[in-house]
C-alpha cells in the first residue's frame, strides 16, 4: 500500500497529456520533460524521499536531452552530475541480452540449443528440466528457474510453459557466454557493446573511480537520516578491491570463477551468492542515464545499421512478443518487457537493487523515442513512473499495477 505522500506522487487519477512545450534541441516535440515538470521535480523528490535523479531522453533515435537532479548522498550532499553512476539493477538484463544477440548473429550461440550443451551451472540440482533450458527461455523468462536460488538450482515448471522471472537463468547464460568467448562478462560487454556504442561510463565491477562516482542508496525518508542503509554493492566492492590489487586485475575483468574465489577468500564463512556477484548479467551494470539512453537508441527502427550492431532480425526478436505475462497487453520479448499502450507498442524494463536503487526505461521503437530515469531511493519507482507518465503523455498499464 502506498503512503499518502507517495500516492500523491503517483497521481494515478490526474488527467495526462503530452506536453506541447517539451522540445528537443532542434525544436521538435518529444519526450523531453516539460519546463513545468523540471521546475516541480525538486518538490516531488522531497515528497517521495528521493535524493538523486538522473534522466535522459532519446528522440528520433538519438540522445536528445539529459539532466541530473539532487545529491548522490544525503549526508555529504555531493551533487548528482552527468557522469554520476547508478546501479542499473535489472535494467542490466536487456543490455546483456543485446550482447547475447550479437553472438547469435555471429553464429557463436544458438538461441534454441540447450545451455547444458555449452556449460552446466555449478549449483545445478537434480532436475531433468535443466537439460532442455535454452538461451531463448532465459531471455524471455520462461526457463522455469527461480529468480534467485538458496539451494541447488531446480525448476518450478517445465521450460517454455509460462512466465517465471529469473536472475539465475541470466547468470547461467553469463557462464555460457564466458565459455564461448573465453573472456569475462565485463570484457565481452566492452567489446560487443560499451566500446562501439560510446558507452564510456558503463561497466561491471568496482574500483576507486567507480566508488567516487557512484550514488548511495537511501531508504525512506532520507531527510534527516543519521546513518544510510547498508550499501551491499559498495561494501562488497570495497571488500574485494584489495584482492584485485594483489591479482593486478580489475574486478571488471573477472570471470565468474574469479569472483567466487575472491568472495570466498575475503569471507570464508559466507557461501558466495550468485545474486551478490559484482560482475553480474542480471543486475550488476553500473552506468549513467545518458549511456543507457544510447543503448536504448540502438533498439529504434531506422534504415541502416553499423556493422557491429545486431541485425534487423535480432532487433525484431528482442521487440516481438514471444511470451504472455498478463494477457496480450504485457508480454516478453528477448530481454525486454513489452506493453501494448494507448499510444502503441512500448519496450521497457525497470530495476530494483536491494530496495534502495530504482530504475526505469521506456521506449517507442517505431517513433524513435525513449526515456531513462535512474534514482537512488526506495520510492524511486513511484517517482520514475510519475516522470515517465508526464513526459510521455502515456498511461502505461505497467505503472499502475
Amino acid at each position: 500500500m502506498l503512503t499518502g505522500s507517495v500516492a500523491a506522487i503517483a497521481g494515478a487519477a490526474t488527467p495526462v497529456r503530452a506536453h506541447s512545450d517539451a522540445r528537443c534541441p532542434d525544436g521538435n516535440a518529444g519526450w523531453v520533460p516539460s519546463a513545468e515538470l523540471v521546475q516541480d521535480l525538486p518538490r516531488l523528490m522531497r515528497i517521495a524521499g528521493v535524493p538523486g535523479v538522473a534522466i535522459a531522453v532519446v528522440d528520433r533515435g538519438k540522445l536528445a536531452w539529459n539532466e541530473s537532479f539532487g545529491v548522490k548522498n544525503v549526508l555529504t550532499r555531493d551533487p548528482v552530475r552527468e557522469d554520476t553512476l547508478f546501479e542499473a539493477a535489472s535494467m542490466t538484463k536487456p543490455v546483456f541480452a543485446y550482447a547475447v544477440m550479437r553472438l547469435v548473429d555471429e553464429k557463436r550461440l544458438d538461441l534454441d540449443k540447450p545451455l547444458a550443451a555449452y556449460r552446466r551451472p555449478p549449483n545445478a540440482g537434480d532436475d531433468p528440466n535443466l537439460e532442455i533450458i535454452t538461451a531463448r527461455h532465459v531471455l524471455e523468462h520462461s526457463s522455469g528457474l527461480p529468480n534467485w536460488a538458496s539451494g541447488p538450482l531446480v525448476t518450478s515448471r517445465a521450460p517454455g510453459s509460462g512466465y517465471t522471472y529469473s536472475g539465475e537463468g541470466f547468470i547461467w547464460l553469463q557462464l555460457v557466454v564466458e565459455k564461448i568467448m573465453g573472456a569475462s562478462l565485463g570484457n565481452v560487454m566492452q567489446e560487443k557493446l560499451f566500446g562501439p556504442a560510446g558507452m564510456a561510463h558503463s561497466s561491471f565491477g568496482w574500483d576507486e573511480e567507480i566508488a567516487r562516482s557512484a550514488v548511495f542508496g537511501h531508504s525512506e525518508p532520507p531527510e534527516g537520516e543519521r546513518v544510510l542503509p547498508p550499501q551491499p554493492t559498495r561494501d562488497l566492492g570495497n571488500r574485494l578491491l584489495p584482492v584485485a590489487l594483489r591479482r593486478n586485475r580489475p574486478i571488471a575483468s573477472w570471470t565468474y570463477e574469479d569472483s567466487v574465489e575472491a568472495m570466498r577468500e575475503t569471507d570464508p564463512a559466507t557461501p558466495p551468492s550468485t545474486h551478490d556477484l559484482l560482475v553480474n548479467s542480471a543486475g550488476g551494470l553500473l552506468t549513467t542515464a545518458s549511456d543507457y539512453a544510447k543503448f536504448m537508441a540502438l533498439m529504434m527502427e531506422r534504415p541502416g545499421r553499423a556493422a557491429w550492431e545486431i541485425g534487423e532480425a535480432s532487433r525484431q526478436a528482442m521487440l516481438t512478443p514471444s511470451l504472455e505475462v498478463r494477457g496480450r497487453d504485457i508480454t516478453r520479448g528477448l530481454g525486454w518487457e513489452l506493453e501494448q499502450s494507448p499510444a502503441g507498442p512500448l519496450f521497457q524494463h525497470s530495476g530494483s537493487n536491494y530496495g534502495i536503487f530504482k530504475t526505469l526505461g521506456v521506449g517507442d521503437a517505431r517513433n524513435g523515442r525513449a526515456i531513462v530515469i535512474f534514482t537512488n531511493a526506495t520510492n524511486g519507482n513511484v517517482l520514475a513512473a510519475r516522470i515517465a507518465r508526464q513526459a510521455t503523455g502515456i498511461d502505461r498499464l505497467k505503472s499502475l499495477i
